[in-house]
C-alpha cells in the first residue's frame, strides 16, 4: 500500500493532511464534549470561550514538551522553537498543561458541578477524541508507522523506508474500543471519579505497552518520558479509584 498523501494543494494554497486531520477532531471532540455535558446537565455557561483557552494552553504545553525532549534540534535555531506549522506536537506535554488547568478552573467553568463529576462525563470524550486524533492525525503524517514488519497488515508511510507496523491505526481503535467502554459503564452506579480513574488507567498502560512494543522502547529521551508518563498515569488512576471507593464509603 503507498503512503497515505501528506500535503494536499489549493490553488496556490498549501495543506498539511495531518493538520487538517487533528482540526477536524477538534472540532469533534467540542461537539462530544458539548453533548456529554448537556446531556448530564452540567451547566457550561462560556462553553466555547473556555474550550478555546483550554485548547491554546494544551497547545502550549504540546509544543514546549517536544522542545524540551528534542533540545538538540532546536539549540542551534530558536526560530524554529514556535514553528508549529513544521510539526512537533507532544500530546503528553498538551495534557500536562490541560488538565491542571480545567481541575483549577472547574467551579467557574462547570458551576455547580463537582470536578470528579465533569471528570467522569468528559472522560469518554477525551479517550474517544485521542482515538479519533489517532486516525486523523499520526496516520496521516511523514514517519508516522511504528516498527518494520513483513507482516501483510503493514504500511507505508512517507518518510521510512519498508512496510511499517500501522500504530496509529492501533493505537486509534485501542481507544475507541475503551471511549466505547466508558460510555456503557457511565449508565452504571459508581462513586464519582471512578469512570475518570478507570479511563486514567486503561488508557496509561495501552500507552506504555504501545511504547514498548511497537514504538521507541524506551530507547531514547522522548520514549522514554512517555512510558514513565503512562505508567504515573496508571498510579493516578489506580489512587483515584481508591479516594473514590473511600469517599463514597464515607458518605452512605
Amino acid at each position: 500500500m503507498r503512503p497515505i498523501p501528506v500535503v494536499f494543494h489549493v490553488g496556490p494554497l498549501t495543506f498539511h493532511t495531518y493538520g487538517l486531520g487533528l482540526a477536524l477532531t477538534a472540532l469533534f471532540a467540542l461537539w462530544w464534549a458539548d453533548r456529554r455535558l448537556t446531556h448530564h446537565e452540567i451547566a457550561a455557561p462560556h462553553f466555547s470561550r473556555d474550550v478555546a483557552v483550554l485548547f491554546l494552553v494544551a497547545l502550549f504545553g504540546a509544543r514546549i514538551a517536544h522542545v524540551t525532549t528534542n533540545w538538540s534540534s532546536y539549540a542551534h535555531q530558536p526560530a524554529e522553537m514556535v514553528a508549529v506549522w513544521h510539526g512537533g506536537l507532544s500530546s503528553y506535554g498538551g495534557l500536562a498543561f490541560a488538565i491542571p488547568l480545567s481541575l483549577w478552573r472547574a467551579p467557574s467553568w462547570w458551576p455547580g458541578a463537582s470536578r470528579r463529576r465533569v471528570a467522569d462525563v468528559l472522560s469518554p470524550v477525551v479517550v474517544g477524541s485521542w482515538g479519533v486524533g489517532r486516525l486523523l492525525g499520526p496516520q496521516l503524517m511523514v514517519a508516522g508507522g511504528g516498527h518494520v514488519t513483513t507482516a501483510w497488515w503493514g504500511m507505508h508511510y512517507a518518510g521510512q523506508v519498508g512496510s511499517r507496523v500501522p500504530v496509529p491505526l492501533i493505537q486509534g481503535i485501542e481507544d475507541l474500543l475503551l471511549a466505547w467502554i466508558l460510555v456503557r459503564l457511565t449508565s452504571r452506579r459508581f462513586p464519582a471519579g471512578y469512570l475518570a480513574a478507570v479511563a486514567m488507567a486503561a488508557w496509561g498502560l495501552c500507552r506504555a505497552v504501545d511504547e514498548l512494543l511497537l514504538l521507541g522502547g524506551g530507547k531514547n529521551v522522548g520514549s522514554l518520558l512517555v512510558i514513565i508518563n503512562s505508567l504515573a498515569l496508571v498510579l493516578g488512576g489506580a489512587v483515584l479509584l481508591v479516594m473514590s471507593e473511600r469517599r463514597a464509603k464515607l458518605s452512605a
